[in-house]
């Protein structure tokens, strides 16, 4: 199971990658706008990235789980959740 504590101090090291233009605009305009600096918002945006994909594959592999244990639902149930879904007010 993938897992990453995101608060968890560790330590810290460099890396390199090319970004467009306009992307590094953005990016420096919303750390100007939070007093933070350009460090500290790509760290925020890749914890917030690696918490979602973290969150997707752990979904993805319930899901497997659950239809290699045969767990589907009925259907009734089926049924049921669509007419909910579908139900106007």
């Amino acid at each position: 199971m993938l897992e990453y504590n995101f608060h968890k101090t560790m330590s810290k090291e460099n890396i390199t990658f090319q970004i467009d233009s306009d992307r590094k605009a953005a990016l420096d305009a919303i750390a100007a706008r939070i007093n933070r600096d350009r460090s500290y918002v790509l760290n925020e945006a890749v914890a917030a990235y690696l918490e979602m994909y973290q969150w997707q594959i752990e979904e993805i592999q319930k899901g497997i789980s659950e239809a290699d244990s045969e767990d589907f639902a009925s259907y009734e149930e089926v049924k049921a959740t669509f007419a909910k879904l579908t139900n106007t007010y």
